[in-house]
């Protein structure tokens, strides 16, 4: 039985790695267009998920037209003082990353951290 999805899980801030991310996010949604495709994003990635000083803001927003669901973690928001005002148009704010790994996973999505 095929996967309800998958969750793809980034908490680093390299660009490096930010970038080879969202690669593989858009090569996973250019394979399997119907795949339901969420990135959570936590920690020193939620740059990665702002309206400012966000180098992939563009991409992201690509993605997010094709699909790609943005969640962020509301830990790391209270923690680094970010308002839901910041975040990309049509982010999902989660109580907490690890929470919603934890059900995305429970609910069959696959998992996958770069």
């Amino acid at each position: 039985m095929p996967s309800p999805g998958v969750v793809v899980h980034i908490n680093e801030s390299s660009s490096a790695k930010q970038g080879a991310v969202l690669r593989n996010v858009k090569n996973l949604i250019r394979e399997m267009p119907d795949l339901p495709v969420e990135l959570v994003v936590q920690g020193d990635a939620i740059s990665i998920a702002l309206m400012k000083s966000n180098p992939y803001l563009e991409e992201v927003q690509n993605l997010q037209e094709q699909g790609l669901q943005v969640s962020v973690c509301h830990n790391t928001m209270r923690a680094k003082h970010i308002d839901e005002s910041d975040l990309l148009p049509h982010a999902m704010v989660v109580p907490s990353a690890m929470g919603r790994l934890v059900t995305q996973q429970q609910a069959g999505f696959a998992y996958i951290k770069p």
